[in-house]
């Protein structure tokens, strides 16, 4: 039914920004230039180049603001401009420290030469690992060898020489007796012409077959010439391991001479003190294990078990663990960890199982993590994904304080391995980035006080920017950008334009434009898709709508099913006709990636009494707490408004119907209060009218979120019940400049069948709902008579009367019955 009276409209234009395509000063995307710039982020953007670009402790940067800003992506660019402008860091290189191989040797080389260095020491390891052998062949050599085993034999020879010719004289002889492996010359005295034992002797005495007496000299010579036997056997020993010490002179002296001729061009190749201690180390470490390094490598088989397990490379000690190879890098690494794990983001040493079955682990084992690689660079990498992994926050903070890097296994099985390491730590000079959101980051500031320490800068990416020529013509640069790298079609200037439109629609706020570029991306990919279904040579505006409708339609199962509901009456629901009471307030259904409104019924019941204002979501625990300050604060602005001259003495249910979820939020304070003020003043209120909007104690109306998803939901409910052009809605007039509605609710509008209703206060909107004047205050107090105001003071005064008169009464009553009682006499007790 049309209204009696006319109030004011949003008028059509301020319902939508339009964009018209004809004021764009192209007609495809061909006509410009890719983006080169980032837009948008003019805040974001200057913190960040200046945490990167002060070199001092600390500065590392906190990149903070909604999933879909593109942080990523801006983080990315602005690095790849960055790190053109500097060197490229140093390579890293581990070595075997072999007086403490539990301690690797940390070097350092230019970029580029780790790879040279490992290549050289590789060679000269083949090298002596070829040429030492021969070098032991050599003629020269073992004619040096022979000439010491010469002098040690002619010596030896000279001792048993004169040995020899004393034992014949005392009727002795030397017999070379076997001792296990070892022949060794024993003295025997000569009977008869042969060589007897003295213990054969010594039975021959028993039987009388030798004279005692002789046989007691042979004795006691015996044991003279046994122990000058063994003192020549102790010299003998002394003067072969003065030969064995000579020989081992000779070998180390012609292996150090032909080793440090093959280190000589690498010294002064790499010009560098560690190196050349390192090579000097290596060569007296070869040198004191020539037997065990050069000795011929053999292989063991482990009965029952067919492969055949290699002995261990002799060799491998001697090798260069390259950590960090700079040699393919022009600028600084940038480094994105996308799996930010302890191993991945700080290395660890590995370690292997050994011929006996133990785990083991060296120098060569030690790996580089993506900190380690992008030192003297940048290493990225978002925080959430960081900060749940064991062992990783803690850690971290520790490098960037320290500014240096243990390599350590975090392993909880690490401690069963026999051999651990504790290599040299790194210098860390890299300016590290985490990705965040904002809450995550107060939370960190507020419980972590390193935070301060190490990450001095932040750097905020907002979700929107100002909408002006300048930045349209940028977005459309955008679009460009987006469809030369991924190869789309072009966009027309109407598709252009519908996409601005979408991306303003996007920030909920008509002079602002979505930064939100990978959702923004996403329609782009997308409306280039339904483009190339229907064989388009361009991407236009009908395929930039199909896209957005298409993206609705795959979320929107749940809208539908709750529209289906109120179709059918299971969900009540009027849009037409007057009740006392009962007001259509708008809801907002957030389904992560996708919101929409509907309408929910609110009633209000009102009687005498002293409870005040129940909210039952509140009694049933399915209030949130900022629905219950909006009834709170409604209480308040009836307390100002109609209890300055009595008492508020009413009890008044507010209910959200049909509820069976959480509640919260303050936009339906004012739904609440225009269904009290109509159950109060007995006065119905239009069903076909929606409301949304908070409210202050002073009654103002106040700006609300979802906006346009209200309204529009309100809409598409009249149209599947029933449109009769006195519909609509009211909206706080603060939202005014949030619109951004369907084209179709606009055009509804436009043609008078459906109402957008803008109010500043709650006098407004009673007004419109009930199409009764509010009712403004006189001096004394009172209101004019007929309004809505009027009545509903009325009602409270009669409501505060009626519950004194009821307790005046009840309290008679009671002095009557008292009164009564004390007449009554007491009974007598029988006795």
């Amino acid at each position: 039914m049309p209204s009696k009276k006319s109030y004011t409209e949003i008028p059509v234009e301020k319902l939508r920004w339009r964009l018209d395509p004809s004021t764009l000063p192209f007609k495809t995307t061909d006509d410009l230039k890719p983006l080169k710039e980032i837009i948008g982020q003019q805040r974001g953007v200057e913190a960040f180049q200046f945490g990167i670009g002060i070199d001092r402790p600390g500065y590392n940067v906190f990149v903070t603001g909604a999933a879909g800003s593109g942080r990523m992506s801006t983080v990315r660019k602005l690095l790849q401009e960055i790190s053109k402008k500097d060197n490229v860091p140093d390579d890293l290189c581990y070595v075997n420290c072999f007086k403490n191989p539990e301690s690797p040797t940390l070097l350092r080389l230019k970029a580029g030469k780790g790879a040279s260095f490992k290549k050289d020491i590789r060679d000269l390891v083949k090298t002596l690992k070829n040429e030492i052998p021969k070098l032991f062949e050599s003629q020269e050599y073992i004619n040096l060898k022979k000439e010491v085993m010469e002098t040690y034999e002619k010596k030896g020879k000279g001792f048993f020489k004169e040995l020899d010719q004393q034992v014949k004289k005392e009727g002795f002889t030397l017999v070379d007796v076997q001792v296990g492996q070892v022949k060794r010359p024993e003295v025997m005295p000569v009977v008869d012409g042969n060589p007897v034992h003295i213990d054969q002797l010594e039975g021959m005495v028993e039987k009388e077959r030798f004279p005692k007496k002789e046989y007691d000299k042979l004795k006691e010579k015996h044991a003279s010439l046994t122990e000058q036997i063994d003192q020549i056997f102790l010299e003998l020993r002394d003067l072969q391991k003065e030969v064995q010490e000579k020989v081992e002179a000779m070998d180390r002296m012609m292996f150090m001479k032909h080793a440090s001729d093959l280190t000589a061009p690498l010294i002064k190749k790499y010009k560098s003190k560690p190196i050349k201690k390192y090579l000097e180390a290596m060569l007296e470490d070869m040198a004191g294990n020539l037997q065990q390094v050069f000795a011929a490598q053999a292989q063991v088989q482990i009965p029952g078990l067919s492969p055949l397990l290699p002995e261990a490379d002799r060799f491998q000690p001697y090798q260069v663990n390259l950590l960090v190879d700079n040699s393919e890098q022009k600028e600084p690494p940038v480094i994105v960890e996308d799996y930010p794990t302890y191993r991945n983001i700080f290395g660890s040493i590995e370690r292997v199982v050994d011929r006996s079955g133990v785990w083991r682990t060296d120098f060569s084992k030690i790996k580089a993590g993506s900190l380690i690689k992008a030192n003297g660079g940048y290493l990225v990498f978002n925080l959430m994904d960081a900060i749940v992994e064991p062992g990783v926050w803690k850690a971290l903070k520790r490098a960037l304080k320290s500014k240096r890097l243990e390599i350590e296994t975090y392993d909880p099985f690490y401690l069963f391995t026999t051999t651990g390491l504790k290599p040299d730590p790194i210098d860390l000079s890299l300016k590290v980035v985490v990705i965040s959101d904002t809450y995550l980051y107060n939370l960190l500031q507020h419980y972590d006080e390193d935070v301060k320490k190490i990450f001095k800068v932040r750097a905020d990416f907002d979700t929107s920017m100002d909408k002006n020529k300048e930045s349209i013509h940028q977005f459309a640069e955008f679009i460009k950008m987006q469809t030369d790298e991924e190869k789309l079609k072009p966009f027309d200037r109407t598709a252009v334009a519908a996409l601005v439109e979408q991306a303003v629609r996007m920030t909920g706020r008509q002079e602002k434009i979505s930064t939100s570029f990978p959702a923004i991306t996403d329609l782009i990919r997308e409306a280039d898709f339904w483009a190339s279904h229907k064989d388009a040579p361009a991407v236009q505006e009908k395929h930039i709508n199909k896209a957005v409708e298409a993206k609705i339609y795959r979320s929107n199962m749940i809208e539908e099913h709750i529209q289906e509901m109120i179709d059918r009456g299971t969900l009540m629901i009027d849009v037409d006709g007057e009740i006392v009471g009962q007001v259509n307030g708008l809801s907002i259904y957030a389904l992560g990636d996708y919101m929409f409104g509907k309408p929910s019924r609110i009633t209000a019941s009102t009687s005498m009494g002293r409870a005040g204002i129940i909210n039952i979501e509140r009694e049933a625990d399915m209030s949130g707490s900022t629905h219950n300050k909006g009834v709170f604060i409604l209480g308040g602005y009836l307390r100002k408004k109609f209890a300055q001259d009595k008492p508020l003495t009413v009890s008044a249910s507010i209910a959200f119907e049909q509820s069976y979820g959480n509640v919260d939020g303050d936009s339906a304070s004012s739904t609440e209060v225009y269904a009290l003020l109509s159950s109060l003043s007995e006065t119905p209120i239009k069903q076909g009218i929606a409301v949304t909007g908070s409210v202050n104690q002073k009654g103002e109306v106040q700006a609300i979120g979802g906006v346009n998803q209200k309204i529009e939901g309100f809409y598409d409910c009249c149209l599947k019940k029933g449109a009769n052009k006195s519909q609509g809605v009211i909206i706080p007039e603060s939202n005014v400049k949030d619109l951004m509605l369907r084209k179709d609710v606009v055009e509804a509008v436009k043609k008078g069948q459906f109402h957008v209703y803008p109010v500043k206060t709650i006098d407004e909107g009673i007004e419109i709902l009930t199409e009764k004047k509010a009712g403004e205050s006189k001096a004394d107090g009172t209101y004019p008579k007929g309004t809505i105001n009027y009545l509903v003071n009325k009602k409270l005064k009669d409501l505060a009367e009626g519950l004194k008169s009821f307790g005046d009464k009840e309290e008679k009553e009671e002095k009557k019955a008292g009164r009564g009682k004390k007449r009554t006499p007491k009974k007598k007790k029988s006795s």
